[in-house]
């Protein structure tokens, strides 16, 4: 029983992983280049996933660490939907949605899916997996997509600053997902 529970954990974490590596490749690949409004759209749309995912985790997850972490990835991306919001009403640019917000948002709405059918540690254990490969493709396509194609400098300063914070939230879902061992033990707080 344990056998099958921690492959379906594996295939969850796998079928995360691809589905955000597919992210980072269709971003390079199918949108070689993004205007301004563009990867403003990109940018609100990766931090309101994760807050909607996050949301979603506040309300199933009983786990204090998992929560503690939900309530942080709302603040934190809330904050960087705010920052991007009065960035582009300074520039008076309107965030124009494209292939990598419509996939995003697609893939968002396919994991939340996934998420809602699980309950207790199964769900906890697929937040956190997905948050960690969220959080992986994420930082590569802003790295490698949104700064390098960014023309206004305040849009790529904002993208740059915004880094320390996506590895700090990296982090810390590996350090939480850590607590789950290598058998899909039960993290602390349940």
């Amino acid at each position: 029983m344990k056998k099958k529970i921690f492959t379906r954990f594996a295939a969850c974490a796998a079928l995360a992983f691809a589905c955000f590596t597919m992210l980072s490749t269709t971003a390079q690949a199918q949108s070689p280049k993004l205007t301004d409004p563009e990867i403003a759209s990109v940018a609100v749309t990766a931090n309101q996933v994760d807050i909607d995912n996050a949301k979603l985790a506040e309300k199933k997850s009983k786990n204090a660490d998992v929560i503690e972490f939900a309530k942080l990835m709302a603040t934190d991306h809330q904050s960087v939907i705010d920052k991007a919001v009065a960035l582009v009403t300074k520039l008076g640019v309107t965030p124009k949605d494209n292939v990598l917000s419509k996939k995003l948002n697609a893939d968002a709405a396919k994991t939340r899916k996934s998420l809602s059918e699980k309950k207790g540690a199964a769900f906890d254990k697929a937040y956190i997996d997905n948050e960690v490969a969220y959080h992986k493709a994420v930082i590569g396509v802003v790295e490698n997509v949104l700064i390098t194609q960014a023309q206004n400098a305040e849009l790529k300063d904002l993208l740059v600053k915004v880094m320390p914070t996506f590895r700090a939230h990296l982090a810390h879902a590996e350090m939480v997902q850590s607590n789950y061992g290598k058998h899909g033990k039960k993290m602390g707080g349940m």
